[in-house]
């Protein structure tokens, strides 16, 4: 039988056994190769403290209401979040698809997937599995570039160096920030900011951040993107920023705002802290920018090469190793950038 990664309770993932479902008329049957976690909004949910965990979101109202039952935990829970793949089959129905095709798509680290077509998208020849998981993170970092209108000449500082801050670095220096800062308080993750564009990097356990950024910048930067999900990073990048700065947020934040000091800089300073979501439409360029235009967007940058990823995916683990490297990037962060899964 195949097997899936899942966490079967917070903080335990294992692999498991499941029964191959019949083929619809419009579904199509994958054999996995390649598959990615999401190290920020999963790794909160696999850790049982996000807002999704005990909360429900009305789409309708755009608000976060309690349950009305008994909060769900939301386990067991399948992990990861992309998956590349070789089609194996195929339903009647299907036409967009042939067998022997490489899709990938939105789906969980699992040996096989038997999803609708429609869930995956054919793999342009020549592009990488490495560069197609990595369309997620671009696809967010990007509404984050665009919501923080980087213009030539502009003095950049992105805080957080995974995945998603790791496009943005790149994006931002294509959209024309003429000096930009790198800050994480890992080591892999501010090696792979400098050799990706990255002017400079900070470690902020080391050093005054904030402090630092506005000596090197006489003032303070003009853009900050706060890409990790940390009170204290959001708190930083907006002591960093310049009068009447701005700071985009685009990381999903948990718990309390500990560590996040308002009637500091952020009033003293003016400074406009902006959310960004690529997929909240209305976008703010709204008719002209969609979270479909940014996706595709995204996706072309990645394809033609304009975005790299090499060294990008650390580490790669089998498929019979990914439940221990899914616990290590939970416990030892400072080992991984965005983990690899390889299938037999």
């Amino acid at each position: 039988m195949p097997r899936e990664l899942i966490a079967i309770a917070p903080r335990n993932p294992v692999l498991r056994e499941y029964d191959e479902p019949d083929l619809a008329p419009d579904h199509v049957r994958i054999r996995s190769e390649f598959a990615c976690p999401k190290h920020g909004t999963e790794l909160a949910m696999y850790r049982a403290i996000s807002s999704l965990n005990a909360a429900r979101w009305d789409n309708d109202q755009r608000i976060f209401l309690p349950r009305q039952a008994q909060p769900s935990n939301g386990f067991p829970m399948a992990l990861g979040n992309m998956t590349v793949g070789t089609i194996t089959e195929i339903g009647p129905q299907v036409s967009a698809f042939s067998v022997g095709d490489r899709v990938f798509g939105h789906l969980p680290i699992r040996e096989t997937h038997t999803v609708p077509a429609s869930r995956v998208t054919l793999l342009p020849e020549g592009m990488s599995a490495e560069a197609a998981v990595y369309w997620d993170p671009a696809e967010f970092a990007l509404g984050a570039v665009r919501d923080a209108n980087i213009r030539l000449g502009e003095r950049v500082a992105v805080f957080g160096l995974g995945a998603i801050g790791l496009m943005a670095v790149q994006m931002a220096k294509l959209s024309g920030a003429e000096w930009l800062a790198a800050i994480d308080p890992l080591p892999i993750r501010r090696q792979a900011a400098a050799r990706t564009g990255a002017d400079v990097t900070y470690d902020p356990v080391a050093q005054d951040v904030g402090l630092a950024l506005r000596q090197a910048t006489d003032g303070g930067v003009d853009v900050a993107l706060e890409a990790s999900g940390s009170y204290p990073a959001l708190h930083e990048a907006i002591r960093c920023a310049h009068l009447g700065g701005l700071v985009v947020a685009l990381a999903f934040y948990t718990g309390e705002a500990k560590g996040l000091r308002l009637g500091e800089e952020w009033h003293f300073n003016r400074i406009t802290i902006r959310s960004s979501r690529s997929i909240s439409d209305p976008n703010r360029d709204h008719p002209m920018w969609h979270s479909a235009r940014i996706k595709d967007t995204a996706f072309r940058l990645l394809r033609e090469g304009a975005l790299t990823v090499e060294g990008l995916v650390t580490p790669i683990v089998p498929f019979d190793e990914c439940a221990q490297a899914y616990r290590d990037i939970d416990e030892h962060p400072e080992r991984s950038i965005k983990m690899g899964v390889v299938f037999d």
